[in-house]
């Protein structure tokens, strides 16, 4: 059973090939410049930008997952992500495969971040989410005239290994490394629940393995601590054994960074997700499949040791 992974090289496609090893050998990874993960890996190159050779990169798979991450920029997403969710759907319907779309929490209304399961309200307060609804919808479109075979699976923010521009390895593990304060969007003692993503990448590979999962929206196994963004910076901490402090980074100065630094333009928009509690409900996930979730004090030291951190050469301060 070939199964095809569009987006094979970011942080969520490289676990989800190892995870998907375990169901079928016959895995397709497609990307600018894609990489064997397993032996038998077949690899197809291929700029996503280019919809018209997606039917060809999905042709002959039974199961097809959209991981790709495009260019954290509105503009990029506007022009780029609605045509690509067209070709997508055309082509699965086309090769009469399944689609897995691994997808975030963008498009939840603002106030349901503070506690977000399945049935919360989309309603995007953000032009990012307002993106991530439409091609949410379009699939969902689908769906509903039963013209698709699919499912939706969410994250909430994550961290882990191989995902070394996340925002808990941006502001905290990589300043930390240099002896500098941990950075903090938002206020500092709001909820904040991560999803781990081995912990997703496992969980989306067992979905799109799982016939009576599709055609329904999950959430995958996230941390069910109630932990603060300072307690997640004081897990690092604690993990290198050093205690630098927290630097909060005020939403004004994200418009003065974006002068000098383009992606932090991006940012201002987002800033509702770090200003109150943030709790990513999995229950749906845990209660039809058990408990798959990675402490975090586990998932902050995996995290860490694939920064290939030597402690021993950290300035204690």
């Amino acid at each position: 059973m070939k199964q095809t992974i569009l987006g094979s090289g970011g942080a969520i496609g490289l676990p989800l090939a190892r995870e998907l090893n375990k169901f079928t050998d016959q895995i397709r990874l497609v990307g600018r410049n894609p990489q064997k993960v397993n032996p038998m890996d077949e690899l197809y190159p291929l700029d996503i930008r280019n919809f018209d050779g997606i039917s060809s990169a999905i042709k002959g798979s039974e199961v097809v997952y959209l991981t790709i991450g495009i260019e954290y920029k509105l503009k990029v997403w506007q022009e780029v992500w609605p045509p690509l969710m067209k070709a997508v759907i055309q082509a699965c319907q086309e090769h009469n495969a399944k689609l897995v779309f691994f997808d975030n929490v963008y498009m939840y209304a603002e106030s349901a971040i503070p506690f977000m399961t399945e049935e919360s309200p989309l309603l995007p307060p953000s032009r990012k989410g307002v993106v991530r609804k439409e091609i949410l919808d379009m699939i969902l479109y689908e769906l509903e005239r039963n013209n698709l075979t699919a499912l939706v699976a969410r994250a909430a923010d994550f961290y882990g290994p191989e995902n070394r521009n996340s925002m808990l390895a941006e502001m905290v593990a990589k300043n930390l490394l240099k002896g500098k304060k941990a950075q903090v969007f938002g206020n500092p003692d709001k909820i904040h629940t991560y999803t781990y993503t081995p912990d997703a990448a496992k969980a989306t590979a067992l979905l799109g393995n799982t016939q009576d999962a599709f055609n329904q929206v999950w959430h995958l196994p996230t941390t069910r601590e109630k932990i603060t963004g300072r307690q997640w910076i004081e897990l690092f901490e604690q993990e290198l054994n050093l205690k630098p402090g927290i630097q909060q980074v005020p939403n004004w100065l994200l418009y003065v960074l974006g002068l000098f630094i383009p992606v932090m333009k991006e940012f201002p928009e987002m800033m509702y997700q770090y200003d109150q509690d943030y709790v990513f409900d999995s229950s749906k996930f845990e209660k039809r499949f058990g408990d798959m979730v990675t402490s975090p004090q586990k998932g902050v030291k995996a995290t860490l040791e694939d920064l290939k951190i030597d402690t021993d050469n950290i300035v204690k301060k």
